[in-house]
């Protein structure tokens, strides 16, 4: 049953119509991944069913039952607050709860309880996956997950739609990612929606079938209008064929309205990078090297021999010094300590995300590439290549001061293509692109004869284009021994071990805690028909006391290790402890002092 019915949507901005009448019906029992090329009005759907972006006609119909959440792109936390403290506060769930639900994404107790703003940015975007998923959401809208997050934060995202009973909307350039998660397929063009009933590779499939079909039927038509031209040509003149002139002309036209309008190909992006020569021997040299800022050393022991030619994915956790690591052999980032060094003559571009300096406000996108190509690039590359970036027509004299943050983006991406650099650093190079586009570049830089070093979260992208993978964690940069399918493959039973452990776990820790309670009961029982005399009270106390104390330290230990610990019923236990250990404190005291001034009246 439908709970979000979009209805007859129309939205444009000036000229460029998003949607005309679009109309689709979605459930809470879908799993729908959402295509559709740059500007095709992807991210647009996702704002005007949140709320963000109004329609400039048509409905958005929300049913009763709907409880729809999203994943924050803008950061909600508040200066100083801690990880527990935003969720309590943006859920109003209480901190145990949260506890639970951070544990899913490997968010432990002390992370847990950290200034937010000390965590790194994947463990940011962790705690508000939490945020959302507190909510108790049926139905949720995600929209370009993979921007945001690293390889191992979407595995464990993958691993939580995989087992999630609600429906979702996922908006992602990521193929492989909409294949393992997503059943269904909604494709955003020509300003329509299309959901299909399939996931993205079935689609595809479909889909140029269809266009397939159309092509062949078009044929076919276009063959008989031919066939019925000639004859019009040749006896339309003479009376005694009018009449049948006359219906072959009628005919003619149905033939006509029976064509198939066949809309483009989704697969037709070609980027054709210029290419430099070929040469062998070593490219990069790293002895010893070490990486970091002036106040924080973020890996060092560095050794590393990457050869001319090489396309080097370099992969790990936010935060655990990708980008780091590429500024540095970029020369864009002093090292501090040891030494790097690249082959004699080689040109470097560098392609760093959200910085745009080269960008001069007052150029349009064609001078922009014609400044940074390369010698022996011709006006038609640069033409080839802005269309293949969305540039198209009259788009190459839009200035960049009218440019949107992804536009420029692109703009920065195509010039440094065009540089003819036999050395390309690029962190982060699919983020504003559509996966058709993606993949394209990907296929089109794997051709590339000279040296790449990348950073990327898109599995398909890297894929395509890997040769080699530099791991970055905790501190060290090495090379990994296997293949980037078996990287991402030991990264996912990783992350399933750990569910299945952490589920062990509570399954284990929910057996301890009734042991202990019904055990906690039968020892108050006892102690109270045990005390008889002062002094043994007195004794009795003191062990109780050491009992209490060492519940109280080992829960919080436990809370330290593993926060899928943490619930209402551990945290009262505790509570209980603590208070349990004070009264039996306060008795002592008491105890003692009235056996003090018995002692007194003895003597």
């Amino acid at each position: 049953m439908a709970v979000l019915e979009v209805k007859d949507l129309c939205k444009s901005y000036g000229a460029q119509t998003i949607f005309e009448d679009a109309s689709v019906s979605l459930s809470t029992e879908q799993k729908i991944g959402m295509i559709g090329r740059n500007g095709a009005g992807k991210s647009t759907l996702c704002k005007i069913i949140l709320g963000e972006e109004e329609a400039d006609s048509g409905q958005i119909i929300k049913g009763p039952g709907l409880r729809l959440s999203y994943l924050e792109q803008h950061d909600p936390f508040q200066a100083e607050e801690t990880a527990a403290d935003f969720l309590v506060r943006y859920t109003g769930r209480e901190e145990w709860e949260c506890g639970i639900v951070a544990a899913r994404f490997r968010i432990d107790y002390e992370q847990f309880h950290l200034p937010i703003k000390k965590l790194s940015g994947g463990y940011q975007t962790r705690v508000k996956l939490a945020a959302m998923l507190l909510q108790e959401p049926n139905f949720l809208i995600l929209d370009e997950p993979s921007n945001y997050l690293d390889l191992n934060t979407l595995i464990l995202l993958e691993n939580f739609l995989l087992d999630y009973k609600g429906g979702y909307l996922v908006v992602s350039h990521d193929r492989e990612f909409l294949k393992k998660t997503c059943e269904y397929t909604l494709e955003a063009e020509n300003g329509d929606l299309r959901l299909y009933p399939g996931d993205v590779e079935e689609y595809l499939i479909f889909k140029e079938e269809q266009k397939r079909q159309a092509v062949s039927i078009n044929k076919n038509i276009e063959a008989k209008q031919r066939q019925l031209q000639r004859f019009m040509d040749r006896f339309g003149a003479k009376a005694s064929k009018a009449t049948q002139a006359k219906a072959k002309e009628k005919h003619m036209k149905r033939l006509q309205n029976q064509k198939i309008e066949v809309e483009q190909e989704l697969s037709n992006v070609r980027i054709r990078i210029p290419q430099v020569s070929r040469s062998n021997g070593t490219a990069l040299l790293c002895e010893e090297l070490a990486i970091g800022y002036p106040e924080k050393l973020v890996a060092d022991r560095i050794d590393a021999e990457v050869d001319r030619g090489a396309h080097i994915a370099v992969l790990g956790e936010n935060g655990e010094g990708k980008t780091t690591f590429l500024r540095t052999i970029a020369g864009d980032l002093e090292s501090k300590g040891g030494r790097f060094r690249w082959s004699g003559g080689t040109k470097i571009a560098y392609y760093a995300q959200h910085v745009f300096a080269t960008l001069d406000p007052r150029d349009d996108i064609y001078t922009h590439l014609e400044r940074t190509a390369g010698e022996g690039v011709t006006r038609q590359d640069i033409l080839n290549i802005a269309g293949s970036f969305l540039f198209k027509g009259d788009d190459v004299d839009k200035k960049i001061s009218v440019l949107s943050g992804g536009e420029k983006a692109r703009t920065v991406l195509a010039g440094l293509l065009l540089t003819k650099s036999q050395v390309l650093l690029l962190d982060e190079p699919t983020n504003h692109l559509d996966f058709e586009t993606v993949e394209a570049l990907g296929s089109s830089l794997k051709k590339f004869a000279g040296t790449i070093f990348f950073i990327s979260h898109d599995r398909t992208f890297v894929n395509l284009l890997s040769t080699g993978i530099l791991d970055v964690k905790d501190g060290k940069i090495n090379r990994y021994p296997g293949t980037y399918e078996d990287y991402v493959d030991f990264l996912e039973r990783q992350a399933r071990e750990d569910i299945n452990a952490e589920d062990a776990k509570q399954t284990t820790q929910k057996n301890t805690k009734e042991k202990k309670k019904a055990l906690n009961k039968k020892v108050t029982k006892e102690l109270k028909q045990q005390i008889k005399e002062i002094k043994q009270r007195i004794k009795k106390c003191e062990e109780d006391a050491a009992r209490y104390k060492l519940e109280k330290e080992t829960i919080y230990q436990e809370f330290m290790d593993n926060a899928s610990a943490y619930s209402r019923e551990r945290q009262r236990h505790l509570e209980k402890a603590t208070k349990l250990l004070e009264k039996e404190e306060n008795l002592w005291i008491k105890l003692s002092e009235e056996l003090s001034e018995l002692e007194k009246q003895l003597t």
